[in-house]
């Protein structure tokens, strides 16, 4: 496999900075694992840079691990960026169809975008991805691309995924750093979804809540559109302080105890069970409180798929599902080694998507599907990484 082959995917994570390496085989037009680094982060809150060198660190660390099993390396990677300053509004434009026999041209498209990012409101913003949801031509819907009809006005709902210019800026400064260009700067909602949500789940409706350390993120898909995205601060660290404070007991033990691990004699498992289901009703409370919002409360017939370090809690699938009327399961990832041991482990699914992404030509789309559908192939990967991993 030669440098020109190979896809980087890194993800910094508020715990946990991971590095992806995929290899792309042109006969087959297959990817497949090549290698995998991670390390602890530091200097990150809230999905913030808050220590640029700590961070920047943390990546060469992960990076070094992964040029280790490469033998050569690494210089440029499809990056994720999130927390709490990202998120989505949607924006409407229009124009008057440009040719005189009145068919639609690409230039026309392009137009009605510019207009409805010109209505835009944002303030120390930064649009990192740009989603066309809805087209209208003489007020009536279209359903495919616009280009190739006749009409007179063209219009578009458009859906713009925002972050504050500072993170972007912070981020670009700390792969520098680290020595590493970014191909690409890709939301980790938009990277998750690439890998655990597949066509007809985006199309029917559906919602994919991923828990981490810090944060929850919230995006919405209808028609196989990403129609909303939203970030909240709150996170599975939060329920192991709630379990810390309950129990008066060390982080580290109230980590075990959230997870199940420890369980009886000073842990009673009804007063752990009413400490972790208090906090997650407030997270699912932010959840449904959104979905009103934007009118699809119980409507998502392809229900809640949760995922994220803080998503194997005991009962969270019956939680969600009660609180929010609506089908919950978590997303597909575990991998079995033998008929004794699964693994469970979803906070390797963004960088693999920011891998993934290069691969298939770019950054991801909102009709990028095809990454979602192969699901052997990321349980592949699951299985190379714990077969290295594990004795």
């Amino acid at each position: 496999m030669t440098k020109n082959n190979i896809n980087v995917g890194i993800d910094i994570g508020t715990h946990t900075t991971k590095v992806v390496v995929t290899g792309l085989n042109k006969e087959t037009n297959s990817s497949s694992l090549l290698a995998f680094g991670s390390s602890e982060t530091i200097g990150m809150r809230l999905g913030y840079i808050a220590n640029i060198d700590q961070v920047a660190e943390g990546i060469k660390k992960a990076v070094k691990q992964a040029e280790g099993m490469l033998g050569f390396k690494i210089r440029r990677a499809c990056v994720s960026i999130g927390g709490i300053s990202l998120g989505s509004i949607v924006s409407t434009g229009s124009v008057i169809i440009s040719r005189a026999d009145q068919e639609i041209t690409q230039l026309d498209v392009t137009k009605v975008l510019a207009s409805s990012e010109e209505n835009l409101e944002i303030v120390n913003k930064k649009i990192i991805h740009i989603i066309p949801i809805e087209y209208k031509l003489d007020g009536k819907n279209i359903h495919g691309r616009p280009e190739g009809m006749h009409g007179i006005k063209l219009e578009v709902k458009t859906l713009f995924i925002t972050c504050l210019k500072q993170n972007i800026e912070d981020l670009v400064t700390t792969l520098g750093l680290a020595n590493i260009e970014a191909i690409d700067v890709i939301a980790t909602p938009i990277a998750l979804s690439s890998i655990l949500l597949n066509t007809k789940q985006k199309t029917a409706g559906c919602a994919l809540v991923d828990i981490g350390a810090e944060t929850v993120s919230l995006s919405v898909f209808e028609n196989n559109l990403l129609v909303s995205l939203q970030v909240y601060s709150i996170g599975s660290m939060d329920i192991t302080k709630d379990v810390a404070l309950g129990f008066k007991i060390a982080l580290e033990e109230a980590e075990s105890v959230k997870l199940g691990s420890v369980l009886g004699g000073d842990y009673p498992k009804k007063k752990v069970d009413e400490i972790i289901e208090a906090r997650l009703g407030d997270i699912f409370e932010l959840v449904e409180n959104h979905l009103k919002r934007i009118k699809r409360s119980g409507l998502l017939p392809a229900g809640i798929i949760i995922t994220g370090g803080g998503a194997h809690i005991s009962r969270i699938e019956e939680i969600a599902k009660r609180q929010l009327n609506l089908p919950a399961r978590l997303g597909p990832v575990d991998s079995t080694l033998n008929s004794k041991l699964k693994i469970k482990d979803s906070t390797w699914y963004a960088a693999y998507g920011l891998a993934l992404s290069n691969t298939q030509g770019g950054s991801l789309s909102s009709t990028d599907n095809s990454i979602g559908d192969n699901i052997k192939q990321v349980k592949g990967f699951f299985k190379s990484i714990l077969s290295q991993l594990l004795p």
